[in-house]
């Protein structure tokens, strides 16, 4: 981008003749975003359509003052919640309470820190992801947040470093899509809203472009790949209603996310049929007319350029824009009925309780405006307990996530009367004053690691249950060394006879405005913190039974001791939250089977996730990061370069074991090349666009003092303002266009849920145990195509409780958008024409062990006990090409 400073500049005036270089995103570079404008009206879907109408009736009640209070919030902590919209008291709309986040609450107290999002991802379990999100949405309901800042699927974590992959369910689109839509659902079902973030490629914390720094990344993302892989799980999310996207820091392709009118007019609102609104992360929002003409709807916190200034792009300057006629009328009419249509969609007209904590103080009383210091004093906290028994739905998501990685000789699980000798800080509570909330927002590793740092997190209440009280409270001789170095002492007490020896670990990352020992948000690498390969082979070195728990946000490489003969277990517990210490022992001593699979791919060295996706660290302006790995993340990268990883994708051990036989297809209809044609757009509300008289912006006289750093929607001598010409963006245009042939409902065209084919099979619990199975679906696009694909993609997977002996049929649905590619040309989903053998099917318990496939075309099932000469050399030769063996 160019001249950024002069940009910034002339848009935080919002004057008319005040912004000559609002074309300058046409940038020479290869990647660049678009025009898209106008920005599409919302309420033509008609799951939102009786929202709508109401929402209609009050807009169309409202003044401009009014309208902009419901777009702009009030100023970094000037409200009780982290984002307050303006109320507009006089029609009875509530100042809207946004809080984090996407474990929990943050700042508040009595409430539940859930598990975080990875841990979520890791039990592959719709019923776990939905009861979980369904206990926030109820927790957040009762503290009075209208809108819950979750759940996350941005990033997607393309990076294995990437700060806030945890905050995410895993590093595959079609695992986040199902997380999200459930997620989405849970939360919503409760009366909040959901908000899904980032939107998009926020994939690094380095220059991510916050807090109006001019270094940010550019994510450089094709139009195909942008839809496949990126943009996949936010469509999820949309087609189940949600009712707010957080538009991001970065730029993508060249242009900022809340000023891409490409993405957010075009593909968000206009192909996706988004209905609800988009909010900016906060002081993500870069311009003033511009962002609310590229689609941004309600700016957070308000403040513009920089913290609790009690500046905005917005406010008063909106105000300013709508009366010279630089910002629409019927736009800012369509950005506030957004809003306030959510609020009814949601049911918060009705009985939805005040705000009862503050995100600024733990004290009961404090002064109303706490941002600027000033104000009546009055009750702040009322310690409204709200945990109910989400602890229970807590436990069980940690307890479900949990991977076991190695068993070797059924070192696990422990019994009561096992001699049990711990190691490591991990096992431990933190040892500040304030124990697991001793540091702000987490930042901190000190203890058992229960979550990552930075706005997504929670405090514990009344703490973190840990790893060494837990096993203490179950087994008669336990001794523990909670320290991570090496000592004198931890190899006597490692040498204990008959021991089975615990040793704990962990590898933290966060938010950017957090640096944690010399990780800046993102991790400096993929190895334990605090010495903690060190300690695993020093114990492992005079202890045979030694067992590795790893808390993490996510991949760990474990070669410098994963084939230390003496390393007999190793789990991988994610990050657990409050219930860390339950959950484990749940494990550890056999009360459950562990059920949890990865979500993401251990390798075995930092570049084996390839290059392209390696952190951008240096650079200055506009700083390009070209996704050239393409739809290859994670385990496609891996599959496609021939990578044999330590633990692949969708990886998971049992305490008992599981077959899998009987894959049959049936295949329902007979899909045409692209989808049927969409339906057409419903009526969308409509209001009088002549611009309001300046009195409705003028200082009321009831308002005798202004709150110093409070935003206001009211400007002194507002009939001074005339209209006047406008330098609009390159490519503005009240014309709406025409609907895009790939929308048409929520999500997208409503024909690409259709299922195409049903794939089931008969799995069977074949050990002496109870235990739950993960059966996974990949699929294989026939070859020939003109469509470069990943070797497989999961297009399926299920959580089925087995008794031993047990068996259970699972049924798979595959529908015309999992069979299909989206074509940049035709901009549509296309089902490809390819080979006589057609699609093919692989199950099996994850993303390399795939030990039934089943051909579409005609060749029909093959186990890999009945290949044929024929077969065995053809699947040699796609070996050669980049194929992996579906055996390990």
């Amino acid at each position: 981008m160019k001249g950024s400073a002069l940009l910034f500049v002339a848009l935080a005036t919002l004057s008319v003749n005040g912004n000559p270089v609002l074309d300058e995103r046409q940038t020479t570079k290869e990647f660049d975003s678009p025009p898209y404008f106008p920005a599409p009206k919302g309420g033509w879907v008609p799951d939102w359509r009786e929202a709508y109408g109401k929402a209609k009736v009050l807009v169309g009640k409202m003044t401009l003052a009014e309208k902009v209070n419901i777009t702009t919030s009030i100023g970094w902590s000037m409200g009780r919640c982290v984002g307050n919209t303006g109320p507009v008291n006089r029609l009875g709309f509530p100042s809207l309470c946004a809080q984090d986040g996407p474990l929990g609450i943050r700042f508040a107290d009595l409430i539940t820190a859930f598990p975080a999002g990875i841990t979520t991802g890791a039990t592959w379990d719709e019923d776990l992801i939905y009861a979980r999100a369904r206990a926030m949405g109820e927790e957040a309901k009762a503290k009075g947040v209208h809108v819950l800042l979750g759940p996350v699927v941005g990033p997607l974590g393309r990076a294995p470093q990437g700060g806030r992959n945890w905050e995410g369910f895993g590093s595959d689109p079609y695992l986040q899509g199902v997380a999200a839509f459930h997620a989405v659902k849970g939360i919503q079902d409760a009366g909040t809203q959901a908000t899904i973030k980032h939107y998009i490629g926020n994939e690094q914390e380095k220059f991510r472009g916050d807090g109006w720094t001019h270094d940010t990344v550019s994510a450089n993302i094709d139009d195909r790949t942008l839809h496949e892989v990126y943009l996949w799980p936010f469509a999820q999310a949309v087609k189940a209603g949600v009712a707010a996207v957080m538009c991001s820091y970065n730029t993508i392709n060249g242009t900022y996310g809340c000023s891409n009118s490409k993405l957010l007019n075009g593909v968000l609102k206009d192909e996706l049929g988004f209905q609800g609104y988009v909010m900016a992360d906060w002081l993500a929002q870069r311009s003033g007319v511009e962002d609310m003409l590229s689609g941004l709807d309600q700016t957070q916190p308000g403040d513009g350029e920089s913290w609790a200034n009690g500046k905005s792009l917005w406010g008063d300057q909106l105000s300013r824009s709508v009366l010279n006629s630089s910002v629409p009328v019927d736009r800012l009419n369509d950005a506030v009925t957004r809003i306030v249509a959510a609020w009814y969609q949601l049911g918060q007209d009705k009985n939805h309780p005040p705000v009862s904590f503050s995100s600024w103080t733990t004290n009961d009383t404090d002064v109303l405006y706490k941002g600027a210091n000033t104000g009546p004093i009055v009750r702040v906290n009322e310690h409204i307990d709200v945990r109910a028994n989400h602890g229970t739905v807590a436990r069980a998501v940690a307890r479900d996530a949990i991977t076991l990685l190695k068993n070797t000789n059924n070192i696990l699980p422990l019994k009561a009367s096992d001699k049990i000798r711990v190691f490591g800080s991990d096992a431990g509570p933190n040892t500040g004053p304030m124990g697991g909330n001793s540091c702000p927002d987490r930042g901190c590793n000190n203890g058992v690691l229960g979550m990552g740092w930075g706005s997504g997190t929670a405090d514990y209440y009344p703490d973190i249950s840990t790893p060494i009280s837990e096993i203490s409270a179950r087994a008669r001789d336990v001794q523990s060394i909670l320290k991570d170095n090496v000592t004198a002492a931890v190899t006597k007490m490692a040498k204990a006879k008959n021991a089975k020896c615990l040793v704990f670990i962990s590898s933290d990352a966060g938010e950017k405005y957090i640096t944690v020992e010399g990780n800046e948000g993102d991790r400096n690498d993929l190895y334990a913190w605090h010495g903690g390969d060190k300690l695993v082979k020093a114990v492992a070195d005079v202890c045979p039974n030694t067992i590795v728990v790893i808390h993490t946000v996510g991949p760990v490489i474990v070669e410098e001791w994963i084939d230390h003969p003496n390393v007999k277990g190793v789990i991988n517990a994610h990050l657990p939250g409050r219930e860390a210490g339950t959950s484990l022992a749940d494990i550890l001593f056999g009360d459950v089977s562990p059920s949890g699979h990865l979500p993401y791919t251990m390798g075995k060295k930092l570049s084996d996730w390839g290059a392209s996706v390696q952190l951008i660290t240096s650079g200055k302006g506009r700083i390009d990061q070209e996704y050239t790995e393409k739809l290859n993340v994670d385990y496609k990268w891996f599959d496609k370069n021939n990578i044999t990883p330590r633990f692949e994708f969708g990886f998971g051990l049992s305490y008992t074991t599981f077959s899998y036989s009987n894959l049959s297809i049936k295949k329902l209809s007979n899909p045409t090349k692209l989808p049927p044609t969409r339906p057409p757009k419903g009526p969308v509300p409509s209001y009088p666009t002549t611009i309001p008289p300046a009195s409705e912006v003028a200082w009321p006289s009831s308002i005798t003092t202004r709150i110093p750093k409070y935003i206001y929607p009211y400007i002194d001598n507002p009939s001074t303002i005339t209209t006047g010409r406008y330098p609009y963006p390159t490519g503005y245009t009240t014309t709406p266009k025409p609907a895009p042939a790939a929308g048409g409902a929520q999500g997208g065209n409503p024909a690409l849920w259709d299922v195409i084919y049903t794939a089931t099979v008969t799995v069977k619990n074949t050990g002496k145990v109870k235990g739950k199975a993960v059966p996974q679906l990949y699929l294989q696009f026939p070859s020939g195509i003109k469509y470069e694909t990943p070797i497989r993609q999961l297009r399926g997977f299920k959580k089925v409780l087995l008794q031993p002996g047990e068996s259970k049929k699972v049924t798979f649905e595959l529908t015309r958008k999992d069979l299909s590619v989206w074509d940049v040309v035709l901009q549509n989903w296309v089902i490809p024409e390819g080979g006589k053998e057609g699609y093919t099917i692989h199950v099996g318990e994850s993303s390399r062990k795939l030990g039934l496939k089943y051909q579409t075309g005609g060749r029909g099932w093959i186990t890999q006990q009945q290949k044929t000469e024929k077969e065995d050399k053809m699947e040699k030769k796609e070996k050669k090409g980049g194929e992996v063996d579906v055996d390990r």
